[in-house]
């Protein structure tokens, strides 16, 4: 999504251009009712010199009746299939000015049809101008809903090609904006005639900032990003020498691939390969990395790249840290859990006998590279497991985005624009954090959202694949809502949303679910007790107040968990 607000009117060079660039295409316009989309509609139609269509009065035309009518004598449920029906029909008609329902685009299927056939513009309004514009529309249905379908609504229309702000002002300067944004988004030269012809979908990645003032790095995220690792490391380091740090599941897929784009560039590289899994977090294989990018001659000057998921990147993080007192570092993530947080924000490090990750160091990359087409060869628990981190920005801080990762999970797992939107929903959130919070000492320990609890599950079951990462993270995010909702927080119902969200991925959320069994409560108290979110011996827990609501307890009574893991253990 491009958003761009221009008020300079286009040229007539310019509208000639944009409607050689849409071709076949159609302008699909999106948003809440009351938004403008026909209005507007009209009057874009008129610009371009294409038929405009309102896929409501369509509607209710192929019906016979009104759309008030529809849903009273048949339901919502019979309204949107024959919406999606009649939507299909209209794209194969382009070009024109297409204005939806307010509720289209949340079908996957049309969001599909308008991605391959038309270029999408989200007609955003604040929510005093959908209420000035509706208040007198009894007419229709859902009007009273419009402040709780926002939430909702607004992170699908957001996978919009454009966004144009629709003000309470004559429709006529909004058009402009919108002819004047057609122009100039990415691949369409600029608003010159020259290179018109040229798509109007870019390809180009999603750029996330981590703004940590001289030490500010970005997170490149987007399909086939791994062919530009040397581009992006010959730019950032002219002259560096290279070590990948990786393991052996992630070199027979992607180190071959990741060391021709070095080379193409003309960057040196040397690689140090690693046993997959959890178990290489320990102190040994923590000594063999140091001592061998120590072999492999890298200087102060030069760089460690961490190419594959959370593992290599703690322990890549970790031993750049140490080396020669500090080695700068990239991350090239390869699995959904380390794209949307382990890559992110600076935390390295290894495991203990006494527990998870209390070995390490706050060490920042220089860049993290994040190509969504490398998790197409993720195993499908691994992606599960990753998911997780995903659906907890939702459960910790943006209730809008678990909602819309209710509706959409299974796109992003399928995918597509709808997974570079969570990968960077996901991003942008743990990047604010950092920014504010670098070395956890206030907000930032919100991310750890279900970690005291799935961290003494992990390690209980030894680090072992009886439970990854992700799928304690899930179970102990349940626990954290279940935990909250019976010290009266928030409500049951609340923590059955967020357990049945990650159920339906096929996540575990009930203690029953880990293979094998579990430890009894002492080993589980002794765990927590050890875990970093301790202070003085005081257990601190993320609970929540609902969904997207989270907060930090720093005195929880330890005879009060110790009672709720008994129950938990027992059920």
């Amino acid at each position: 999504m491009v958003n761009i607000a221009v008020q300079k009117p286009a040229a007539d060079s310019q509208e000639r251009a944009v409607v050689r660039a849409l071709g076949a295409r159609s302008v699909v316009l999106v948003g809440m009712m009351g938004a403008g989309k026909s209005s507007i509609g009209r009057r874009l139609a008129h610009r371009l010199g294409v038929p405009f269509v309102d896929a409501d009065t369509e509607i209710e035309s192929a019906a016979g009746m009104s759309i008030p009518e529809i849903f009273d004598k048949h339901g919502e449920p019979y309204f949107r299939a024959g919406e999606a029906r009649v939507i299909a029909r209209l794209l194969d008609q382009g070009p024109q000015v297409l204005a939806t329902g307010g509720g289209a685009v949340m079908d996957p299927q049309t969001r599909g049809l308008i991605r391959d056939k038309g270029i999408s513009i989200w007609l955003k309004a604040d929510i005093d101008v959908l209420l000035k514009r509706t208040k007198r529309r009894s007419d229709r249905p859902l009007v009273d809903r419009i402040k709780d379908l926002m939430p909702q609504r607004e992170p699908i229309y957001a996978l919009s090609d454009l966004v144009v702000q629709s003000r309470d002002e004559p429709h006529e300067i909004i058009v402009d904006e919108i002819m004047a944004a057609l122009a100039a988004y990415p691949g369409c030269g600029g608003g010159g005639e020259q290179g018109m012809t040229a798509p109007l979908r870019s390809n180009e990645p999603i750029t996330v900032e981590v703004a940590l003032g001289e030490r500010t790095y970005d997170i490149a995220i987007g399909r086939g990003l791994l062919a530009s690792l040397g581009a992006r490391i010959k730019a950032l380091r002219p002259g560096a020498r290279t070590v990948i740090v990786t393991d052996e599941n992630v070199a027979k897929q992607h180190l071959p691939a990741a060391q021709a784009a070095l080379s193409e560039a003309g960057v040196e590289s040397s690689a140090i390969v690693v046993t997959p899994g959890e178990g290489s977090k320990k102190f040994a294989t923590f000594e063999r990395v140091c001592e061998d990018i120590i072999a492999a001659r890298i200087e102060r000057g030069d760089l460690a790249i961490a190419l594959g998921g959370g593992v290599i990147g703690d322990l890549a993080g970790f031993a750049s840290s140490c080396v020669r007192r500090g080695l700068d570092f990239v991350q090239v993530p390869t699995s959904l859990l380390a794209q949307v947080d382990s890559s992110v924000g600076g935390k390295t490090g290894i495991n203990s006998r006494h527990g998870k990750n209390l070995i390490g160091a706050f060490h920042q990359p220089v860049l993290v590279i994040a190509d969504t087409a490398l998790l197409d060869t993720l195993p499908a628990r691994e992606f599960r497991a990753g998911y997780a981190e995903v659906a907890k920005y939702g459960l910790l801080g943006d209730e809008a985005f678990f909602a819309w990762l209710e509706a959409n999970w299974r796109e992003v797992f399928a995918g597509g624009p709808a997974r570079e939107h969570a990968i960077a929903v996901s991003c942008r959130a743990k990047a604010g954090v950092v920014a504010r919070d670098e070395r956890e000492t206030g907000e930032r320990a919100l991310l750890n959202l279900g970690h005291t609890f799935g961290h003494a599950f992990e390690a209980g079951c030894g680090f072992s694949d009886r439970l990854l990462h992700g799928e304690a993270v899930a179970l102990g995010m349940v626990m954290a809502f279940d935990f909250s909702a019976r010290k009266g927080l928030t409500s049951q119902a609340e923590a059955d949303r967020a357990r049945a969200h990650l159920a339906a991925v096929g996540l575990p959320t009930h203690v029953r679910d880990v293979a094998g069994g579990v430890p009894g409560i002492d080993a589980l108290m002794d765990l927590i007790a050890q875990d970093k979110k301790v202070k003085r011996g005081k257990l601190t827990f993320i609970l929540v107040r609902g969904i997207g609501q989270a907060f930090i307890e720093n005195n929880v009574d330890p005879a009060e968990v110790r009672a709720f893991l008994a129950e938990q253990v027992a059920g």
